[in-house]
């Protein structure tokens, strides 16, 4: 704690331990936005994300309101677009349910859309100031190595757990929570990790055993699938581009996104309307969580009067390319130049 109130990182979302000892508490709708928008996504991504949103939607009961599109599009870049359709759904509970104001125990938060365990307790703690106890990788590897615990993740979690919870303090648990994650971001890193600084040296296992590199201990991933697609970039004679909203449910639902195929092992041709199509010679490729994306591109011109099977038409003065998910930005990418000069 001593070295958090020397050290802690500024960040948007975050109240300083000095202000926090005077009794500031951060704003829960801040907190909860960072941990949803942290899920899986650096700390450098999200910072400007987090303004961003803020600065459009300055309360929960702003967001709540907000057309599910213009989230969506506001999102783009982030991924794992699940979060982007809990944050709307939770956001509306939050208003409708609980008058804006977020529940303080965890209990309560589970029940939110899109909360799990650790988000939950990271509010609680940080937010309200509940003794919480918060268990990111970060925090992980600071367990595994204090107590030079071999387990192998993922089955350590609930050892990491136990262990978190035994140091979790009761005195300012946001700041120690907080503290941990620091901690763990900054000096106990994943590699070459900083132990001739490092606040609590004295008191790890790992490091008096010369084993901090090697933990903690991960069971092999199985390799990932590559799937395969077409992902269809038309353009019409007066220069709207033809763009589809993809179903709610499945990945990336919900977004603004080129037609494309299924994406699978062998895609069928569902181009979503006649045209001359020609195939880049280059594809787009993207990594998920869980498989590998490789997607052929075809572009086509369309005529005035063509009438697409599905998607709509997008004037060029309201399209841009950011609003659209990763993937779809980098096959847009290879196309653009095709059909710049319609």
């Amino acid at each position: 704690m001593a070295w958090y109130d020397v050290h802690a990182r500024d960040m948007p979302w975050r109240v300083m331990p000095a202000a926090r000892k005077a009794g500031v508490l951060p704003n829960p709708y801040a907190v909860w936005l960072s941990e949803v928008m942290l899920q899986q996504t650096t700390v450098a991504a999200v910072r400007e994300y987090h303004r961003k949103f803020t600065r459009i939607w300055p309360t929960i009961a702003d967001l709540a309101a907000a057309e599910d599109a213009d989230v969506m599009a506001a999102w783009a870049g982030l991924g794992y677009y699940a979060r982007a359709r809990n944050l709307l759904k939770c956001a509306r509970v939050v208003v409708t349910e609980h008058d804006g104001q977020f529940p303080r125990t965890v209990d309560e938060l589970l029940k939110l859309p899109g909360i799990g365990p650790y988000t939950a307790a990271a509010i609680a703690a940080i937010a309200f100031n509940v003794r919480a106890t918060v268990l990111d990788g970060n925090v992980e590897r600071v367990m595994a190595r204090l107590h030079d615990n071999h387990t192998a993740l993922p089955a350590a979690k609930p050892v990491f757990m136990e262990l978190a919870d035994r140091h979790t303090c009761a005195i300012r648990p946001g700041d120690y929570a907080q503290a941990v994650m620091d901690l763990g971001a900054t000096i106990c890193t994943p590699k070459s990790p900083a132990c001739g600084i490092c606040p609590v040296v004295e008191r790890c296992a790992a490091r008096r055993a010369g084993t901090q590199a090697d933990l903690p201990k991960k069971t092999p991933k199985k390799p990932k699938p590559t799937r395969y697609g077409i992902a269809y970039i038309a353009r019409r004679a007066d220069g709207a581009w033809l763009l589809e909203t993809r179903p709610d449910k499945g990945l990336l639902g919900g977004m603004l996104g080129w037609p494309t195929t299924d994406w699978g092992d062998d895609p069928t041709d569902a181009a979503p309307v006649s045209a001359d199509w020609q195939e880049l010679n280059e594809q787009a490729r993207h990594t998920f969580t869980h498989f590998h994306l490789i997607l052929k591109v075809q572009t086509a011109v369309l005529a005035h009067d063509s009438y697409p099977d599905r998607g709509q038409f997008i004037a060029a003065d309201a399209f841009s390319p950011g609003d659209l998910p990763t993937v779809m930005q980098k096959a847009h990418t290879l196309a653009a130049a095709t059909l710049r000069r319609v």
